[in-house]
């Protein structure tokens, strides 16, 4: 954001980009400041930057694959008094992670057999009031025991989580309870509401869609992507 501010403030002025970004532009100038005078970094400003590249050396040093518990504990051989979490903070902020042995889970699997609706949606995500537009989609999270996905509703409007659930697999009846658990929670009102996911397989399930078929009339108006 600062570096956009600095490209284009000749063209537009500083206090206009801040007012549309937005972003206070005292911060912008504070940035600048400190740029052009180091001692006025805060301790844990300029420890961070005296270690991000000792973080990247080692990182680089062991084939770039070490993870946050790897980098630390080679830190720690070295001499270097870090924590774990300050470890993972920087390395986030460097944009480096180490490698996750085996595949990472596909969340998204379409099934070119079943009909997909078309989009309605057409990327924009924005919605005037509450229950207008949900979203819905599910991630995983790495875990000591493996992998738990969880789905999630969000309404568009205040980027709200309406209905979640977890589970050890990604099957379409934990995605299912997730949108019960919105349509409990929030009953919006009849034919006002858009439904929007992906092509994955669990949305355009038989009990998926039996479920929004049966809303529809009642609750909203069912809408998929078009697209992966």
């Amino acid at each position: 954001m600062i570096r956009f501010i600095e490209d284009h403030r000749a063209d537009h002025g500083v206090e206009p980009i801040c007012r549309m970004l937005p972003i206070a532009p005292a911060t912008f100038y504070d940035h600048l400041a400190k740029r052009a005078d180091p001692s006025l970094l805060s301790d844990r400003a300029v420890r961070d930057a005296q270690l991000k590249p000792e973080i990247e050396r080692v990182f680089e040093d062991n084939l770039s694959v070490y993870g946050v518990r790897k980098v630390w504990h080679q830190m720690r051989r070295e001499g270097f008094e870090i924590a774990r979490c300050t470890v993972a903070r920087l390395m986030k902020d460097i944009g480096i992670e180490g490698v996750i042995r085996g595949k990472k889970p596909k969340t998204t699997i379409p099934d070119k057999a079943l009909l997909c609706p078309l989009d309605r949606v057409n990327r924009q995500f924005h919605a005037p009031a509450p229950n207008v537009l949900w979203v819905s989609d599910f991630t995983y999270v790495a875990t000591w025991q493996g992998f738990v996905y969880v789905a999630f509703v969000i309404d568009v409007f205040a980027r709200r989580i309406v209905g979640w659930r977890a589970s050890r697999t990604p099957n379409a009846g934990f995605v299912l309870d997730a949108l019960e658990q919105a349509i409990h929670q929030r009953r919006p009102a009849q034919d006002k509401l858009v439904h929007h996911s992906d092509r994955g397989s669990q949305y355009l399930s038989i009990k998926y869609t039996e479920r929004l078929a049966e809303a529809k009339n009642s609750t909203f108006r069912r809408q998929r992507r078009g697209f992966l």
